[in-house]
């Protein structure tokens, strides 16, 4: 069995890994943490020049071991002080998300259109991409509910994939959600409107996600057609 601080580094390996910028990603793991750069290096034993290099992109793309070296430092840090990733990870309030999911193999985007009965409002340029794994949301509580860093619960393991938010009205409130998150999915499922927000359509063309409309009637049968991936 996985101990908790196993489980939360090969949490946020996943998500860096899957990322397209894993530097970037890494980066914003330490930002969202509050853990200033120098601070970082000296527990790495690196030199905060370096570090820099690397989570700008000036070296080439981090290997397996310094991501690994990287995400422990963070999370010795974090327990040192103000252990936010408590309430990213571990907490088990999870009144908003009604299930949460990580598919074994990437499944391409049209794949999961389909089993969702969807129709794509914008993103069709994106619609070969993997999705990795799914969230499936109650769009009041999560708007409600989830704030700041426990709105990034939702991302699960990693960003590549689709939140599904069910009981929606217009689909403004998610996709502006979804701009202000450092954080953002592969993919935006919306249950619920019979037209959508011109606005949601625009957000989601200028974050570059693909955005689609379900036909599905509630969210146990979002369970059911994703349960077959």
């Amino acid at each position: 069995m996985l101990s908790d601080t196993d489980d939360i580094l090969a949490k946020i390996a996943g998500n860096v890994v899957a990322n397209p910028n894993p530097c970037n990603a890494l980066k914003l793991w330490r930002k969202r943490l509050n853990i200033k750069q120098i601070q970082l290096a000296r527990e790495m034993r690196i030199s905060p020049s370096v570090l820099s290099d690397y989570e700008n992109g000036r070296r080439s793309s981090p290997g397996v071991g310094f991501i690994k070296k990287y995400i422990e430092a963070l999370i010795k840090l974090d327990k040192d002080h103000e252990r936010i990733l408590d309430k990213i990870i571990k907490t088990n309030d999870k009144s908003a998300i009604i299930a949460i999911g990580e598919f074994k193999e990437p499944v391409p985007a049209r794949l999961i259109v389909e089993l969702v009965k969807g129709q794509i409002l914008e993103g069709e340029d994106y619609f070969n991409r993997d999705i990795y794994g799914y969230t499936i949301l109650d769009s009041i509580k999560t708007i409600y509910a989830l704030s700041g860093f426990d709105f990034y619960r939702i991302f699960g393991a990693t960003t590549e994939r689709a939140l599904i938010f069910t009981k929606v009205g217009l689909g403004r409130s998610p996709l502006v959600a979804i701009r202000v998150s450092q954080l953002k999915p592969r993919m935006v499922i919306l249950q619920g409107p019979k037209v959508v927000d011109p606005l949601a359509i625009d957000l989601a063309k200028k974050e570059r996600i693909i955005l689609v409309l379900s036909s599905l009637p509630d969210e146990n049968s979002f369970v059911e057609a994703l349960s077959k991936l």
